[in-house]
């Protein structure tokens, strides 16, 4: 792949710092309009080439509004930008999907407290399908070492670092709980969070500004936000994605479980369900009363978390 030179990474740096600043929209609008009537990217001194490319990708993408507002070609086109700005600023071939919700299908989760035993497989997947920043060490998976007895999260201890499982003690994984009523949703004032049809909440960080309310809206700890520019090793990424699940996020933005969007709406487990070496947990359709799901919860002893606050999540703890 072809280095990218100090004049392209110039031009790259002063993309993204225009693209960061709220106030600078009129200067790059400005900037942009004189480059599109001049003849695109290679109206601008050093502007040929891959690095004047980049500039248009990220013009357009900054500036193609809301994605759940875009046509089927639109939504085609922002992949291409994206699978190509990958290609260009990181040198890796991605395929971005943008595959809708399955039609009679409402996905849920169960976790076992009886057979988890704390050995964060579950964690580790999920960082890696993911491509959560390894600087940050970003987790949107979070297993809290309980006392018998004790059902409050917040006393267990989320950072335990010794041998599992311990006696006397129980083990209970958070996340995002795809609340029907989703707190988060309610409390975004740019709309970039929403519920699917198939019940999975979902951010689009193109629209995130960062204001962090969904984080605070949120009982169940269940958002991240991202203080770091993303890093992952080359090697380490996963290249099957979807736009609304583990495409590259920025600096700035907020981002959450998904379910795997880009699993689950191919017919596959979740990275942390398909990981747990013991069989504690369980993902499926709750409209097939064939599902898994469903067996769990007509045959199993369950609750959910906080469940005085109406926010009708869709992920239940049960015991054997």
């Amino acid at each position: 792949m072809r280095r990218r030179s100090s004049e392209d990474r110039a031009i790259g740096d002063f993309v993204d710092r225009v693209l960061s600043r709220p106030g600078s929209r009129r200067e790059f609008m400005k900037k942009a309009a004189g480059l599109a009537a001049a003849g695109g990217a290679a109206a601008l001194p050093g502007c040929g080439g891959p690095a004047g490319e980049e500039v248009m990708l990220k013009w357009k993408e900054y500036f193609k509004g809301n994605y759940r507002l875009m046509t089927r070609k639109e939504k085609d086109e922002t992949v291409r930008r994206l699978e190509r700005l990958a290609k260009l600023q990181d040198g890796v071939d991605v395929q971005v999907s943008t595959r809708p919700e399955w039609k009679q299908v409402l996905f849920g989760y169960g976790f076992n407290i009886t057979r988890c035993e704390g050995f964060m497989e579950c964690v580790s997947a999920c960082v890696r399908e993911n491509n959560l920043d390894r600087i940050s060490k970003t987790q949107y998976v979070r297993i809290f070492e309980m006392e018998h007895g004790q059902m409050n999260v917040a006393l267990g201890d989320g950072k335990f670092f010794h041998e599992v499982p311990v006696e006397g003690h129980f083990y209970m994984g958070v996340q995002c709980f795809h609340c029907e009523s989703a707190p988060c949703i309610k409390a975004c004032p740019t709309k970039a969070t929403w519920r699917e049809p198939d019940g999975i909440v979902v951010v689009d960080y193109d629209w995130c500004i960062g204001c962090r309310y969904c984080m605070a809206a949120c009982p169940y700890w269940g958002r991240r936000f991202n203080w770091n520019e993303p890093s992952v090793p080359k090697d380490e990424v996963t290249r099957k994605q979807h736009y609304l699940g583990n495409r590259k996020r920025t600096r700035g933005v907020v981002e959450k479980c998904t379910f795997c969007i880009q699993r689950t709406r191919e017919g596959k487990l979740p990275a942390c369900a398909d990981a747990c070496p013991t069989g504690a947990r369980v993902f499926g359709n709750l409209l097939d009363p064939e599902s898994e799901i469903r067996y769990v919860l007509k045959n199993k002893k369950v609750f959910r978390m906080k469940e005085e606050l109406g926010t009708d999540p869709k992920f239940w703890f049960f015991i054997d």
